[in-house]
């Protein structure tokens, strides 16, 4: 299996436990940006706990599944984002204001849209969940 976008397909994956109403999902392969977005995902209250599990061949991570998530993906083309224009992106790709989060890779490494306008820095869009 061919995989181009390991991050789409780790949401899509967790996506559709979801949907089916599963309490665990596992994700392969690993990768320190899926790692880091499950993290950002666990302090939004998404998901639970994760856990990488080593087996020599690419690794898996289980996910603990709350059933918070609607929708969750990636956005492609990752757009470069400057602070001015990080309200009309929300407005795009979340359903209402204060309604999910979006996901941002900055200088200052991955962070929510609140936290980059908090801190006045634009970067690129990696993904969505509410």
């Amino acid at each position: 299996m061919v995989l181009n976008n390991t991050l789409a397909n780790a949401l899509a994956l967790i996506n559709n436990a979801e949907k089916v109403g599963k309490r665990v999902c596992t994700i392969k392969p690993s990768s320190k940006i899926i790692k880091q977005v499950l993290t950002i995902l666990k302090d939004n209250s998404y998901i639970g706990d994760f856990k990488e599990v080593i087996d020599g061949r690419g690794n898996t991570i289980e996910v603990n599944l709350l059933g918070h998530i609607n929708k969750t993906n990636v956005i492609r083309p990752y757009y470069p984002v400057k602070v001015d224009d990080l309200n009309k992106f929300e407005v795009r790709y979340l359903p209402a204001q204060d309604f999910g989060t979006i996901i941002m890779t900055t200088n200052k490494g991955l962070m929510t849209l609140e936290e980059a306008r908090k801190k006045n820095i634009g970067g690129k869009l990696l993904a969505y969940c509410y």
